[in-house]
């Protein structure tokens, strides 16, 4: 079965957070024993954009700091998200030729994960012809990725117990006329990140097909040097 080795990162500014992606993707191949990294992280508020956003100005950028986040452009697919506390950040960095080289693949096995893991919440979730994953009209988990020759990079928003009025600044993923919830929100009581890490754990290793290794103390350093 496919090892994955598992990064706790904690929290990590966005900025930092790009930058381990960017190192850990760079050392991943065929020949590393490091083939795929799952990094687990949470950020401070920020919002990010895609590459496919072009309706946000010099103006909507400072909008948006003023409200205490950061703002940044970057290179995955996808419009406007945010990030921040009590959200579930995942940014899986796989070699897909290790298990299928398909972005539409990859994208709709995370779809996947998501709507199992909501089912062990006992939440109904599906996909929608936008990406994402969705209770009803209201998207739980949001996802960006971006590949370059099947080397993953960027991932998926899972909220928890974030604090959704960060949304009501934007249009999330740019898609008018739906919202956002979260795990607490649907199940009505608090559901916190460390709550839901395993569960996932367990989908992702089950859809992917997939066994997990944390990595030791000196990689884990290393990485996040």
């Amino acid at each position: 079965m496919r090892l994955v080795h598992i990064l706790r990162a904690g929290t990590l500014d966005y900025a930092n957070g790009l930058k381990l992606q960017q190192k850990i993707a760079a050392q991943i191949n065929e020949a590393n024993r490091f083939k795929n990294i799952l990094i687990l992280t949470s950020h401070p508020p920020v919002y990010t954009i895609g590459i496919r956003t072009t309706n946000y100005t010099i103006n909507d950028e400072e909008r948006l700091r003023k409200l205490g986040a950061q703002f940044f452009k970057t290179n995955r697919g996808g419009l406007i998200t945010f990030h921040g506390p009590g959200q579930m950040v995942v940014y899986p960095i796989l070699n897909l030729k290790d298990f299928k080289p398909s972005m539409r693949w990859y994208v709709c096995h995370i779809e996947k994960t998501i709507i199992d893991l909501c089912k062990e919440f006992g939440i109904s979730a599906n996909t929608s012809a936008d990406t994402g994953v969705w209770v009803g009209d209201k998207k739980i988990c949001a996802i960006g990725v971006h590949g370059s020759r099947y080397i993953t990079t960027h991932g998926l928003a899972l909220n928890c117990n974030t604090d959704l009025k960060w949304f009501d600044h934007i249009v999330p993923c740019g898609i008018e006329g739906k919202g956002v919830t979260s795990v607490s929100c649907e199940l009505n009581r608090d559901v916190s990140i460390d709550e839901v890490e395993d569960p996932f754990l367990r989908s992702f290793s089950k859809i992917f097909e997939c066994q997990f290794e944390d990595l030791d103390v000196d990689d884990k350093l290393n990485f996040l040097s």
